[in-house]
């Protein structure tokens, strides 16, 4: 339903989790062979000292900073603002309103407060359910309203029962779209967690 770049995301995490087991390999083998240990010792070394002839080779005239210090601290800085751009476009999309329908007569909007209150109205004497969240967001497509579809999450008491949960939420989701007058896509989370566990069990005589 957001804006999260899913495909993007999974390439990361996946390149980032391969870095990270051939990491865990060369440790390893650091920690259990003698001779890679040293191997390894040995090409770090070579490495450093190349490194530091390259620095040391172009330096900026009159100072004794490298132009190769610029131009890794020029890298560093934009990966940052690349990261910053990336962080801040997580889970984009989010939107304060439900529904927005036009006609001749005028606009009308329904704010995602107003149906978040009829849901937990509806659910209030629901013995199976312990708190409800609504969050709605921007999707592509849609008639007569703008795109936009409800994340509805609902935390369940222990030892509710599923199916009687989910045809409870089945049937406030068809309110939901009689309330609106149309239909809109719906995602419905039933969760359970710690709260769950520790709040009291309704017992029914």
């Amino acid at each position: 339903m957001n804006g999260t770049r899913r495909g993007l995301n999974r390439t990361l995490l996946a390149l980032l989790g391969l870095l990270l087991i051939a990491a865990a390999g060369l440790g390893i083998l650091a920690g259990t062979s003698r001779g890679f240990a040293l191997s390894w010792t040995e090409a770090g070394m070579d490495v450093w000292a190349r490194i530091q002839e390259q620095l040391g080779a172009a330096r900026i005239p009159g100072t004794e900073i490298s132009w190769w210090t610029v131009a890794v601290f020029s890298l560093l800085l934009f990966a940052t603002v690349l990261l910053v751009c990336w962080i801040a476009s997580q889970g984009t999309g989010r939107s304060n309103q439900v529904a927005q329908m036009q006609s001749e007569a005028g606009d009308t909007t329904v704010d995602t407060a107003v149906v978040s209150q009829a849901v937990k109205a509806a659910l209030a004497q629901n013995t199976h359910v312990l708190s409800t969240s609504l969050q709605s967001w921007k999707t592509k497509g849609g008639s007569g309203i703008t795109g936009t579809g409800l994340k509805l999450s609902v935390q369940a008491r222990k030892g509710a029962s599923p199916v009687e949960l989910a045809n409870d939420v089945e049937h406030l989701v068809t309110e939901i779209d009689a309330l609106l007058g149309t239909q809109i896509p719906v995602l419905v989370r039933i969760t359970s967690g710690t709260r769950s566990k520790f709040a009291r069990s309704e017992r029914v005589a």
